[in-house]
């Protein structure tokens, strides 16, 4: 056997009446809807039930699966205590699965556990899956901050599993959608949290998997959206089959989106294989950018790929403008990779006779020595976007009020401590969140004295 179908679900606290004590009668479609989840979960009298959660154990680099036998929660943090789940786990699924991805190379398992009460976005699932059938065991399974195929890749690893253990599984993705639809929401508007819900629940009533692995990171991150990665293990766990969608519900009416839609798995698919899809789809993109760099940014590409593969620092190529050669100033070379930032070092100041021998010691910072992620491997170098930024003397400036995001990145300095943001970033909109950030990153506290300065860049992507 394998997985038998999926289901996409919210998990509001306040759809169950002890937390709702009568509110949870405005998302009546929702309650609905997770009742003939429940009903069709019951009919097909799965073994185990594989649960993603966004809101239990995650790391940035590593799957949690949660170990044991068995697993309690409740809903106190809600106001609550009386709202109970127990549930037994499916071990020998779980051990099997930490072995599966362990294979191919994915980083996932049962360490780390901190706290094995099971959360909320579990128990709002299973209370009504649970007045329906309980004959299942369950594997509880967090996100990470590991890119969206690496999700999709989990999601195959469940798969698999379920097929050499002969189990029937139904997948169980638990995640709101954004969370900034209204003034009066818990997090405010955000024009891209209507937008957001738009586009992912047009993909999940036509089951267009590839679009959940196709969203922009911060267009995500803008729409404060909770279980895209959580749909995107699903989709992998549906990987080369052909499946029945069926969109029960939408609303929104506290301000987040909830969404519940059934896939029933029909047979084999081999045109829905959406990970080997979305990396033919990047690679193509790649090549077409590769082809349309100017000299700044091959040059960033050609240090970075050198050095990875030799061991060594390139030298100054023939045929550089004279303006790189000539010129002295900060550069900071960015690396992205699938969308998603994977390393990025500059200069505020120029530390070398030129902007090309910047760029040529910044990109190899950039690959190797970003405190934030690990040291590009040589199997990346296909997958990455470079852009160069080369800055123009900062200026200092009394208000916040004389930033621009999309013009001036800024300077905070305290002392001998100083943090700096580029301009025109992805999912910064405001020179308060601009200048937020840059304190955080040099450490300075929003109680201190500190001071401003500006500058403009040319970005050369």
């Amino acid at each position: 056997m394998s997985v038998i179908a999926a289901f996409i679900v919210p998990h509001p606290p306040i759809i169950l009446p002890e937390v709702g004590r009568g509110k949870e009668k405005e998302i009546q479609k929702t309650i609905d809807a997770f009742k003939e989840v429940a009903y069709r979960i019951a009919a097909l009298k799965p073994d185990t039930i594989v649960l993603t959660s966004p809101h239990t154990t995650m790391y940035a680099d590593y799957f949690h699966i949660s170990p044991g036998e068995t697993a309690r929660g409740d809903l106190g943090r809600f106001g609550a205590p009386a709202a109970k789940i127990e549930a037994a786990y499916d071990s020998e699924f779980v051990h099997a699965l930490a072995g599966a991805a362990e294979q191919v190379g994915l980083s996932a398992g049962t360490q780390g556990e901190r706290d094995n009460t099971l959360d909320h976005a579990t128990i709002v699932p299973l209370r009504f899956i649970n007045e329906q059938y309980n004959d299942y065991k369950l594997v509880r399974i967090g996100l990470s901050g590991l890119p969206e195929l690496d999700h999709y890749r989990l999601g195959k690893c469940i798969a698999q599993t379920a097929e050499d253990l002969n189990r029937r599984v139904v997948f169980v993705a638990s995640g709101d959608l954004s969370h900034k639809l209204t003034d009066d929401g818990p997090y405010g508007f955000d024009e891209a949290g209507p937008a957001f819900d738009s586009d992912i629940t047009t993909a999940m009533a036509q089951a267009d998997f590839l679009h959940f692995l196709s969203f922009d990171e911060s267009f995500s991150e803008a729409a404060a959206e909770c279980g895209l990665r959580s749909f995107i293990i699903m989709a992998g766990a549906l990987d080369g089959q052909a499946v029945d969608s069926d969109f029960l519900s939408y609303e929104g009416t506290f301000g987040v989106g909830y969404g519940v839609c059934a896939y029933r798995v029909t047979g084999d698919d081999a045109s829905r294989h959406f990970d080997t899809i979305y990396e033919n789809k990047q690679a193509e993109q790649i090549e077409a950018a590769k082809s349309g760099e100017d000299a700044y940014v091959r040059l960033a590409r050609l240090s970075l790929e050198i050095y990875l593969k030799t061991g060594k620092r390139v030298q100054l190529p023939d045929g550089l403008p004279a303006e790189m050669l000539n010129r002295r100033a900060g550069a900071f070379v960015t690396l992205k990779k699938h969308g998603q930032l994977r390393g990025c070092i500059g200069t505020i100041g120029p530390m070398t006779d030129s902007i090309a021998e910047e760029i040529l010691r910044n990109a190899v910072s950039a690959g190797t020595e970003d405190p934030r992620f690990p040291t590009v491997t040589k199997s990346e170098l296909k997958d990455l976007v470079y852009s160069v930024d080369v800055l123009a003397p900062a200026e200092p400036i009394q208000s916040i009020d004389e930033l621009d995001v999309k013009r001036y990145g800024v300077i905070v300095s305290k002392g001998y401590k100083r943090g700096l943001l580029l301009p025109n970033l992805d999912g910064v909109n405001t020179p308060q969140e601009q200048v937020s950030i840059a304190m955080q990153k040099g450490g300075i506290q929003p109680n201190e004295d500190y001071t401003l300065e500006r500058f403009e860049v040319v970005r050369h992507k």
